[in-house]
Formats: structure tokens, sequence, C-alpha cells
């Protein structure tokens, strides 16, 4: 029992992260597609911003009923590839397939028809994901009981998702959407959303098999199949009624929904001020990306540094609060005129530098949250005996989707209430259109973040308490005779 213990506080190598992590990619390349699907149905397609977000709310429902069901089923799954692996498998080819219909709606369809299509494809779209997220980070919580190991693979994972998802913006940029003599501005050149729409799904497909099979052989190492119960709704309920009950799953999952709601908006909002307040080409933005890539290199460094003084909390609270003042502030300073213009040589240098600085410790939030998650999983088998990874990590499975859900959502009716007007040319919009394109950029996304730095303040896991809590775990294990 002892060794089972110790094979339960094991350190990974290298590889077995990175294996863990190449996941990511598929994340990346739908991140990347989200970035210009709002875009692509209002300017292009012609569906007015308000029906855009209504269909980003109703798949983000939809989430919220499924992700949690897929994390249950999951649990209690048994099969000689284990628990978690047939549905990683599994959501190979629906991931792909619902992102190339996403960006190739049949032509000719009235606004109406593009839609019922969008509602259709990202209902696809998100319950494919879901197949692969919910399990794969269930995976990452089984791999390891050591607290900072665990924190080391996760962080793998959000800095390979950050890292990753930057590449494929970059590629976006300069290689999907590239200016031409007939588009100035290469994301409204509707042509080249097929190249979108394919790239993206053979990457998704290459992404989600690499990490499915190179994870197989952890299959020894995880936890044993009989912690786990046949499922049936009555006890899913209950495992959702305590984990309702216990304040740092909740401060957890509140303060990642309000994140990644608001990057979600960001994300949409971003995009459309690039273009039409700042007049930026498709290969101007691609700053943006690179600002935001020495984050990905510096995060673990930075984690591992701050964890030495700091516990989980404090430096999550910290860092999310620094992040978002400096993400907000050019767009806070331009709503004041306290920003260069347009065809200044320091504009992309005021807008740019900012990010980068608040880039570089973001990737910590993603990784601590991710890391409070699995100590909750053990607090709640210590309190129920059941072990509960999928139901935990449905919550950043639905995360991850919010940014695209909730902050779609956001965001569409954001540029409703503004009154964006479709197929907007830059260089033309009234100043308050533009004004109201700051003010969701600055002021709107700075208050989700500070919403989520409160939820943050409740949690209650520490390192000591997580100590005991393992303590405890082992013991009652071996007792069990486990």
């Amino acid at each position: 029992m002892v060794e089972v213990a110790k094979d339960r506080r094991r350190k990974l190598s290298i590889m077995d992260k990175l294996l863990f992590a190449s996941g990511a990619l598929q994340e990346a390349a739908v991140s990347a597609g989200a970035f210009v699907t709002v875009l692509f149905y209002n300017q292009i397609l012609g569906v007015s911003p308000g029906l855009v977000g209504t269909a980003f709310l109703i798949a983000s429902v939809f989430d919220a009923f499924s992700d949690p069901l897929i994390g249950a089923f999951s649990d209690r799954f048994r099969s000689k590839w284990g628990r978690r692996h047939p549905f990683m498998f599994l959501s190979a080819a629906p991931i792909a397939a619902s992102f190339y219909f996403l960006y190739q709606p049949l032509d000719g369809l009235s606004e109406t028809g593009y839609f019922v299509w969008l509602c259709v494809f990202l209902i696809l779209l998100r319950f494919s994901q879901t197949l692969y997220l919910i399990p794969h980070d269930a995976l990452g919580a089984e791999l390891t009981d050591d607290y900072e190991e665990r924190t080391s693979i996760f962080g793998y994972n959000a800095v390979a998702t950050m890292a990753l998802t930057m590449v494929t913006f970059g590629v976006l940029t300069l290689l999907i959407f590239p200016t031409t003599p007939e588009y100035e501005q290469g994301f409204l050149n509707e042509a080249r959303y097929w190249v979108l729409a394919v790239t993206g799904s053979v990457t998704i497909i290459f992404s989600v098999l690499l990490c499915s099979y190179g994870t197989l052989k952890q299959l020894p190492h995880l936890h044993d199949f009989e912690i786990s119960k046949k499922f049936t709704f009555p006890n899913y309920f209950a495992q959702l009624k305590a984990l309702f009950k216990n304040i740092s799953y909740l401060s957890a999952c509140l303060s990642l929904l309000t994140m990644y709601s608001g990057l979600g908006i960001i994300g949409v909002v971003a995009t459309y001020a690039y273009i039409y307040v700042y007049e930026l080409s498709s290969e101007a933005m691609t700053w943006a990306t690179v600002a935001k890539f020495p984050g990905a290199v510096v995060a673990l460094p930075l984690l591992a540094y701050l964890s030495k003084s700091m516990d989980k909390k404090t430096i999550l609270i910290w860092s999310t609060l620094i992040t978002c003042v400096l993400v907000a502030l050019p767009h806070n300073l331009k709503m004041l005129d306290l920003f260069p213009a347009n065809d200044s040589p320091f504009i992309l240098f005021a807008l740019f530098v900012p990010l980068f600085l608040g880039y570089l410790i973001l990737p910590v939030s993603g990784i601590i949250i991710d890391s409070q998650l699995v100590d909750v999983a053990d607090q709640h088998e210590l309190n129920t005996g059941e072990r509960s990874e999928g139901v935990i990590f449905s919550v950043r499975s639905f995360g991850i989707k919010a940014t695209q859900g909730v902050g779609g959502f956001l965001a569409g009716f954001g540029l409703e209430f503004i009154n964006f007007p479709t197929d907007a040319e830059p260089g033309v919009l009234a100043q308050e259109t533009l004004t109201g394109l700051l003010f969701l950029n600055g002021p709107v996304y700075l208050v989700l973040y500070l919403l989520a730095i409160w939820f943050m303040t409740l949690y209650q896991l520490d390192k000591d308490t997580h100590r005991e809590i393992l303590q405890k775990l082992e013991a009652k294990r071996v007792a069990e005779g486990e």
C-alpha cells in the first residue's frame, strides 16, 4: 500500500507532460476560428450581432447541461483503454467536421438560415469538444497526487495552449487572411474562410489523436476504477449537490467562468477595435501575437519562483489584477483622448506594450485555477468517497468554451447595443460607435475581471490544508484495502 501511495505522488517526465499538453493544438485551432466567428457571420454573411450573440447563448446553455453529464459518464466508464481515452479518441472526427461546416455554410441562405446554421454547428462543435476536453482534464488530475507536480502538469498544458494559440493566430493573420489589393483588411475576404475551415479541421484531428495515443501508457498509473460507481442520475445529482456546497469549488468555478467570459468578449471586440478604431491591417494585428508570446515562455519559471513564497490564492489574485489593468489600459486611455493618433509612429508601441506586460502574467492565472480544481477533487473524495474529476473539470471545459460562448453572446449584444452596422468600412464610422467599441474593450472587460477577483478571494484550500487532506485520503485508501 505504501508503494501505491508513492506511485500516486510520482513525478512525470517532460515528454509525458508535453504529450498530455499536445491536445492544446486543438484548443488553439478552435480559438483561432472563434477570433473571427462573429466578424464572419456579422460583417460577411450579414447576420445581426444580436442574433449572433443569441446563437452563442443557445450553445452555452446546451453546454451547461451536457458538460457535467459527460464528466459524470467518463468518471464511471470502464474499458480496456480506461475511463477517459475512449471519449478522447471519439471526439476527433466530430470536432473537425463541425469546425469545417461552421465556416463553410451553404450559399444563399437568409439571415435566419445563417442563424440556424450557426446555432447547429456551434452546438455540435461545443459538444464534440466536451467529449475531448473533460476526459482530458480529468486524466490530468489522475496522473499524480503531488501538490506541486499537478501545478507543473497543468502548467505545461496552459503554456502549450497559450503558445499554440499565438502561433495559430499568427498563421491566421499572415497566411490565411493576408492583405490583398482587393482586401486591405484580410479578415473581410470571404473566400479565405475555406482555407480556415480545411486547415483547422486537419490540425484538430492531428492534435487530438497525438494526445490520445501519446497518453495511453499512463493507464497503469491512474486511479483504480473501483473508486467509481455505476452512473445513475440520483448519484449524479448528489455529486453536483455536494460540489456546490464546497465554497472552494464555487470560488474556482465562478472566477474561471467570469474571467474566461471577459477573455471571450475582448477576443471578439478587440478584433473590431483593431480594424475600425485603430485601423490596423491584418499584418499589423500580428503584433498582438508577438506581444503575448513571451508570457508563454516565462509562465512556468515565474510560477515556480512565486510559489516559493506565495500561496496559490495570493498568486492568482495579484496576477489577475495586474493583467486586467494592463490589457484594458490602451482602450481606457483612448476613450479619454490620451492615446496616440492612428497615424502616429508610436501607435503599435502604445497598443501592444501594455498587452505584452499583461500577458507576461496572464498564463499564471489559468495554471493556478486548474491546479485548484485538482485539489478540490481530493477534498471531494475525502468528503464523499467519490472520485469525480470528470464532473469537477466539466467547469473548465465549459469555461474554455465560454470564451467563445458567453463571451460571444455578450460581445454580440454589446455590438447590437452600440448599433454597430453590417458591412462597415474602416475610417467612416461615427465617433459614438467607435467609443462604444472602446467601452467594451476597456471598462466592461475590466469590471468582469474585478468580479472574478472577488470570487477568487473565497477560495479556502491552501498547501497545508491540502497536505492534511492527502494524508487522510491515503490512510482511508489503505484502510479500505485499495
